[in-house]
């Protein structure tokens, strides 16, 4: 039976993953996660302004109070 806490001998010393792997996955995945929320919250935008349009009403654009 072998030590689990020392190193597999076919495994080469230099070809281990830099400390900073980890956090780098992490935030790539947080940044996926975020442009994914964006993008579905999006599609519902338009979603719901393509029902508005499809069930014959001409008054479905959004009114915003910045004027913009």
């Amino acid at each position: 039976m072998s030590d689990p806490h020392t190193d597999r001998p076919d495994q080469d010393p230099d070809d281990r993953r830099p400390p900073y792997a980890g956090l780098a996955a992490l935030v790539l995945i947080a940044v996926l996660l975020a442009a994914g929320l964006f993008l579905a919250q999006k599609l519902r935008e338009m979603s719901a302004l393509q029902d508005c349009v499809m069930s014959g009403r001409t008054n479905c654009a959004t009114i915003s109070a910045d004027g913009k």
